[in-house]
């Protein structure tokens, strides 16, 4: 067995993860303050309005209280994100002593803050069911100065683009308070998976082996890290990756199917987001690529897929299985093949 590194196991600095993306943070698209004033009451409007037209198609959250969305810049998107992840990984940490503990922690926090302001001017929203406590759970977060400049480049229509991202959010929003166990389940995977940290790994042997068929495969990092890992890692990998790809895919789904009829310029919309997804320099697609964001996409593709495939046989009625237990959430194998999920699930 191979004991966990303090590297490993140890905390994020993440006051000086926020601290270094704060510098380092891109300025949004210039516009007035009229017209900045007019987004973020907008934002605040369509939030609320966007939750009922998700409840309306998906079933969930019926009865719930509406609540509506908070409007920020991207240094204040980048203090959320940390306080989020800072209360997702915090059961799993360890706290290091000795010498090296604080440089640790600060190198992490460094390393961290890079990562977060390069995603600062991507996110257009965001729904974080964690936080350090239970006040700073469940933050609906709509990042007015992206959402602004992704509107710009597309050039759709303003609303229809405002309303399209908060379908999303709200969607990702339902997901969780809809479903009392989903929160809880989401963070025991992630524990499982940072407290494994110290199971034995794969041999050397087996990484060399399989390292050219997931780079034919196009695996991308997340396929390399998976080769590094343990039995028990793989299997609660497998897990996290499946129920982050339902996710993601059944948001896109969801927005998209609300229809013209909410959003007029839905078609247009999504074609060319989708473009811009896969777009970008030679320098924004390796960095995306480093950091995942790539096999993000992916996601949001394969669980798009996966959710439409069910919803035409079945209905949203049958589709909403899903959410009865954490025993039918469909596998990473029944996400690419989703009619074996209804084998399994189907009475």
């Amino acid at each position: 067995m191979n004991g966990a590194t303090e590297a490993e196991l140890g905390p994020v600095d993440w006051e000086l993860a926020v601290s270094t993306a704060t510098r380092l943070v891109r300025p949004g698209p210039v516009i007035g303050k009229d017209e900045a004033d007019h987004v973020v009451g907008r934002l605040r409007e369509l939030a609320p309005q966007a939750e009922v037209h998700v409840r309306e198609l998906t079933g969930l959250g019926q009865g719930l209280p509406l609540l509506p969305g908070e409007v920020v810049d991207r240094p204040a998107w980048v203090a959320a994100a940390a306080q989020g992840l800072a209360g997702l990984t915090a059961p799993a940490m360890s706290r290091p002593t000795g010498p090296m503990a604080g440089l640790l922690a600060g190198t992490a926090g460094v390393q961290a803050g890079v990562v977060l302001a390069f995603l600062s001017s991507r996110v257009l929203g965001q729904y974080d069911p964690f936080g350090p406590d239970d006040q700073l759970a469940g933050r609906l977060l709509l990042v007015a100065p992206n959402i602004v400049g992704a509107q710009q480049a597309l050039d759709v229509p303003d609303d229809d683009f405002r309303m399209w991202v908060c379908l999303h959010e709200c969607t990702h929003r339902l997901q969780f308070t809809g479903v009392p166990w989903l929160r809880r389940y989401f963070s025991d995977q992630v524990t499982a998976l940072l407290s494994s940290m110290d199971e034995e790994r794969a041999p050397l042997t087996d990484v060399i082996r399989d390292f050219r068929h997931k780079l034919r495969a196009g695996d991308g990092p997340m396929g390399l890290i998976e080769l590094i890992q343990s039995p028990q890692q793989k299997a609660v990998l497998d897990r996290l990756i499946a129920l982050s790809t339902l996710l993601e895919g059944h948001a896109d789904h969801v927005m998209d199917a609300v229809g013209p009829a909410v959003v007029p310029s839905v078609s247009t919309i999504r074609t060319r987001f989708s473009a811009r997804r896969k777009g970008g320099g030679l320098l924004d697609r390796i960095l995306r690529t480093v950091l995942g964001v790539e096999a993000k996409v992916r996601q949001y593709e394969e669980g798009a897929e996966f959710t439409e495939y069910v919803v035409e046989r079945v209905g949203m009625d049958g589709f909403n299985t899903i959410w009865t237990s954490a025993d039918t959430l469909p596998t990473r194998a029944e996400i690419a093949e989703p009619m074996s999920w209804l084998r399994r699930v189907s009475p």
